[in-house]
């Protein structure tokens, strides 16, 4: 079965929730748009995590020695290969197919042991310093190389979490970094395999991964650079001119590295997905309701995008929230919200048993009454990709006739349409509020109340 954006556990028909586990499920068909951020590694209070973060910084600094020992060819092909990790699925890419850096970068990188005496001396602490000397060097970059140099732990964790989840795992090669050897060598090992491609698939913890590592770039430009630099020097620079400058005013850089480190209160990993405080769900809600309706003043689109922003908060973490999209149906442009069926919920569990849903589509429409074409449109699109289950948010109560025809393609069809209105938006509201129920519970309020309705 096809379904939307599919991740790991989807296809395994596997039931755990991304609040549940450890690590970041992965996407099947494109990567998690999150990075790994050694600066985590050397914060979070976890001996593990530390040792983790020494362990790649002191393999950094080797290729450095090895490069300066005169062994730069070397050194640079093994820099090379450890700059993309296609295991990990980080980063933007929609093929999950990664480029590694050029030749001429791998020594830009290198020389840096050589051209900065106290690199040459002590190394460096924190290796994403790079982005700072470095042009095209970012936080992807950043991440692959992390995850290649401690791929043998994550290679660990991986089969561990599998082993707990039930994770199919399968015989594989991968190339791993070799920390005594120096080199990068060919392991064979059990790992999940990606479906679609068969490549592995390594699991990467959640409490390392962040949107934007805590050094980079643009926060040296405009927080320190500017603020600090910039008088004393005078004159602003172009980013070619800064990384040159970077480069011979080593002992600036490190004053800025200095000020992360004892700056690290604010310093925490990224969730994959963050519900909205209670304050704006309601505000929210509150517009949605003095909306008109129709399309007048762009108040269609503004309605879809409320909507969309105060169901996938107030769903999760029951509801996984998948994707939004638009589709053309007979000449008219409809939104739709997409979720993960995580059937983590008893009314969830019933909803994929009867109606086949690993998938539930909510359609939005800002209409005054529905209409029976309404209904007909999400029908249409009730097929084996999402089941045979499916949500109508609109406006106001619909009138007896679409009712009945909600009824007449259960009886034909046993394909089920719900019907949440205004009121139904803002009692999930109040419940998300009160924390005393859950807001799904409205739904299987107004699914049970749709199933007395239906002829036996």
């Amino acid at each position: 079965m096809a379904i939307i954006r599919p991740r790991l556990n989807d296809f395994h028909n596997l039931t755990f929730r991304q609040e549940d586990v450890d690590f970041a499920i992965p996407f099947l068909d494109e990567d998690i748009p999150l990075y790994v951020d050694p600066f985590l590694l050397w914060q979070i209070s976890s001996q593990q995590d530390n040792a983790l973060h020494t362990s790649i910084v002191n393999s950094f600094n080797q290729l450095g020695n090895l490069f300066v020992s005169g062994k730069d060819e070397e050194a640079s092909q093994i820099l090379i290969e450890l700059t993309e990790c296609d295991e990990a699925g980080l980063g933007n890419s929609k093929t999950k197919q990664g480029k590694k850096i050029g030749k001429k970068s791998a020594f830009e990188i290198l020389n840096l042991y050589k051209s900065i005496p106290q690199l040459n001396k002590q190394g460096f602490q924190h290796f994403e310093e790079i982005q700072l000397f470095v042009d095209k060097i970012s936080k992807d970059r950043i991440s692959d190389i992390s995850c290649c140099l401690i791929k043998s732990f994550l290679i660990d964790f991986t089969i561990d979490q599998c082993q707990k989840l039930n994770i199919p795992i399968e015989k594989c090669t991968t190339r791993v970094y070799d920390y005594k050897k120096n080199q990068v060598v060919t392991e064979e090992t059990y790992l999940p395999l990606n479906p679609q491609s068969k490549q592995p698939i390594l699991l990467i913890p959640k409490r390392w991964l962040r949107y934007i590592p805590w050094v980079n770039y643009e926060d040296f430009f405009n927080n320190y650079y500017i603020k600090d630099v910039q008088k004393e020097f005078d004159g602003r620079l172009n980013r070619v001119q800064l990384l040159d400058f970077n480069r011979k005013n080593y002992d600036l850089v490190q004053s800025y590295i200095s000020i992360k480190e004892q700056n690290t209160q604010d310093l925490k990993n990224d969730p994959l997905f963050t519900q909205i405080p209670v304050l704006s769900a309601k505000r929210k809600i509150s517009t949605v309701l003095k909306l008109p309706t129709g399309k007048t003043d762009n108040a269609d689109r503004k309605y879809e995008d409320l909507v969309v922003q105060t169901m996938s908060s107030l769903l999760y973490p029951h509801l996984d929230f998948a994707k939004e999209q638009s589709r053309i149906d007979s000449g008219s442009q409809i939104r739709d919200l997409i979720f993960y069926n995580n059937r983590s919920y008893n009314f969830l569990q019933e909803i994929y048993d009867t109606y086949d849903s690993k998938q539930i589509v909510f359609e939005l429409k800002n209409v005054k009454f529905l209409e029976r074409e309404h209904i007909n449109q999400l029908n249409r699109y009730l097929t084996e990709q999402f089941g045979r289950f499916g949500i109508l948010v609109t406006r106001n109560r619909p009138p007896k006739n679409i009712l009945q025809n909600t009824l007449d393609l259960w009886s034909g069809q046993r394909r089920c349409i719900i019907i949440l209105d205004d009121t139904d938006l803002q009692l999930m509201g109040e419940v998300y509020e009160s924390k005393q129920r859950l807001p799904i519970e409205v739904i299987k309020s107004k699914y049970i109340e749709f199933m007395r309705s239906c002829p036996s």
